[in-house]
């Protein structure tokens, strides 16, 4: 073998041999390479798997954290809906009761106003109102049978004091007493009359009538009347200004103007001294209805009492309850409204009298008026007549004077005196002038009584003493 072959064998085992080499040195990295990245993918497995540890961990305080401010949370809404619970029991719900006594009394709201439109809000207010409409249920049912008792007790007192009116006033009639005894028997009267106000007053507040038919009655009888039944009915000054005497109010109405008016008149001399006088007028008005003033010079009315008496009297109210009305219960203004509801009245009560006080106004509707016949039934010497209006004085004239008789002559003719007529004389006649009436009716309305004070003049006094 020569030297080149062997040259050429060496450089093709050396070859050989780098090959290997390369071939093991690719195997090792290969290896090492693939080495590398299963670390790589065990390390970025532990990371992961430590990021999801720390993720979990993470997890778990956010819900630790979140569940003790979800206890926080219904610990503080719980001890808000104790509180409000407290509110409602010892706050709101006394409250209710005082409102629904009286509208001046607020019901306070919600404690803690974040919590307005939540179910549990909607359940604290929907509670007063059930309590409210069940209270006021019972309070109606109980009022209806109350109402129903009194009614039939004072339709039943009323009849009484009718009955004893009417045997009262026989004994005036037919009885001859003493002085003493006739003015006990008035007085009784009297006390009786006022007895009957208060007793028709309260029937006609718990749905009664007035209890009392009339015929047709001059207006101003049924004003005077109305106040005759009053306690210090003196102190009532009536003056008429009705331009006719013979009106007067039909038989249905009569009875209950002369309540209103009644009742007016009562809460005037109520509210006013002993000392002052209650002024009442009589009014026609220019659309045919009659209006009655009642004016007096106590000390007025609050606005809260004059707008709580407005709504009395209108009549719009369908239904008020006894509770609603004080304790002790003020009827007068209920039993006006009632009235005022069935009649077709119109009463108006306001602070403009020019003493100071209140004046109410009585209007009495043309179709509850008419006009009755004075010589058929003629009008009572007790009530105010109507006032004549003033007329200018005129000077007579020359015609009209007396005729002078001739003056004498000669020496007998001696000065005479001539008598002045007086023209306001004259005049003051005329309108002084009562209007005609029949006086054998008035004497015979008042031939009892005259009688009677003239045989009680010559009792002896042994009789007086029985």
């Amino acid at each position: 073998m020569t030297l080149s072959s062997k040259i050429a064998v060496a450089l093709g085992v050396l070859s050989l041999l780098l090959a290997v080499w390369a071939l093991l040195l690719a195997r090792s990295r290969r290896k090492h390479v693939r080495q590398g990245r299963e670390l790589s993918a065990e390390a970025q497995a532990a990371n992961s798997r430590a990021q999801a540890a720390e993720g979990r961990a993470r997890t778990e305080v956010q819900n630790r954290q979140a569940a003790e401010s979800r206890t926080t949370e219904l610990n503080t809404r719980e001890a808000e809906l104790l509180d409000e619970v407290r509110h409602l029991v010892s706050d709101r719900l006394p409250a209710l009761a005082l409102h629904l006594i009286s509208s001046h009394h607020p019901v306070p709201g919600l404690l803690h106003k974040h919590l307005a439109g939540s179910e549990a809000a909607q359940l604290l207010d929907a509670l007063p109102e059930a309590v409210s409409g069940i209270v006021l249920k019972e309070r109606r049912r109980i009022d209806a049978a109350a109402r129903a008792a009194l009614r039939g007790a004072t339709q039943e007192s009323q009849a009484l004091s009718y009955r004893l009116q009417t045997n009262i006033v026989g004994l005036q009639h037919e009885f001859s007493a003493p002085p003493r005894l006739t003015q006990s028997l008035l007085e009784s009267d009297h006390i009786n009359e006022q007895n009957l106000r208060l007793t028709q007053r309260s029937a006609i507040v718990c749905g009664g009538w007035p209890g009392h038919v009339r015929k047709d009655t001059y207006v101003s009888e049924v004003v005077s009347g109305a106040s005759s039944r009053l306690r210090g009915f003196d102190r009532i000054n009536i003056v008429s200004r009705l331009g006719l005497s013979n009106i007067g109010v039909v038989g249905r109405a009569a009875e209950p103007v002369a309540v209103v008016c009644a009742e007016l008149m009562a809460n005037a001399l109520e509210h006013s001294r002993d000392d002052l006088m209650v002024d009442v007028g009589l009014i026609q008005t220019g659309n045919g209805s009659v209006c009655i003033t009642i004016d007096d010079a106590g000390k007025g009315m609050t606005s809260e009492a004059l707008a709580r008496g407005r709504s009395l009297i209108s009549g719009e109210q369908q239904e008020v309850m006894l509770l609603e009305l004080g304790d002790p219960p003020s009827m007068g203004f209920a039993a006006i409204g009632r009235l005022v509801a069935d009649y077709g009245l119109h009463v108006s009560i306001d602070t403009s009298s020019p003493y100071g006080g209140v004046r109410a106004v009585v209007s009495v509707p043309e179709n509850l008026l008419t006009s009755i016949d004075e010589y058929a039934t003629p009008p009572s010497v007790m009530a105010p007549q109507p006032a004549v209006a003033p007329q200018a004085h005129k000077r007579p004239a020359a015609a009209d004077s007396p005729a002078h008789s001739p003056a004498p002559t000669g020496a007998a003719a001696l000065p005479q005196r001539r008598r002045r007529f007086s023209a306001t004389a004259t005049n003051d006649e005329a309108a002084a002038a009562p209007r005609p009436l029949n006086p054998e009716d008035t004497g015979a309305m008042w031939s009892d009584f005259q009688s009677g004070l003239t045989s009680d003049r010559s009792v002896t006094d042994s009789e007086s003493t029985l």
